[in-house]
């Protein structure tokens, strides 16, 4: 497995609009087209929201990135998911614990 970890700075104000909009659009289209959401978070100064989604490996993000942008859920949402964010940080990760170092 192949995860980003996705770390967006919302702009101030707006962790609340930006929650509803994950959760009743972005995170509904996720799981429709089965890519997994491992987990999401806020920071508790409401500036931050990190989540990691999951890819079966690195050749099928690009083609699955694709596919959610071209639904039309996601087209239904017009450029309001980038009004909410300031900036985005996006780190593509494999699983460490897999590749324990020989004792």
């Amino acid at each position: 497995m192949v995860y980003q970890l996705r770390q967006y700075h919302i702009h101030t104000g707006q962790m609340g609009q930006w929650l509803e909009l994950f959760h009743e659009h972005i995170k509904p289209l996720h799981e429709r087209l089965g890519i997994p959401i491992i987990g999401a978070w806020q920071s508790s100064d409401q500036a931050s929201f990190i989540w990691i989604r999951a890819f079966d490996n690195a050749s099928v993000i690009s083609s699955t990135e694709a596919a959610y942008f071209a639904a039309p859920e996601r087209k239904a949402l017009g450029d309001l998911p980038q009004k909410l964010i300031a900036s985005m940080t996006i780190t593509v990760m494999t699983d460490g614990l897999q590749n324990d170092p020989p004792s």
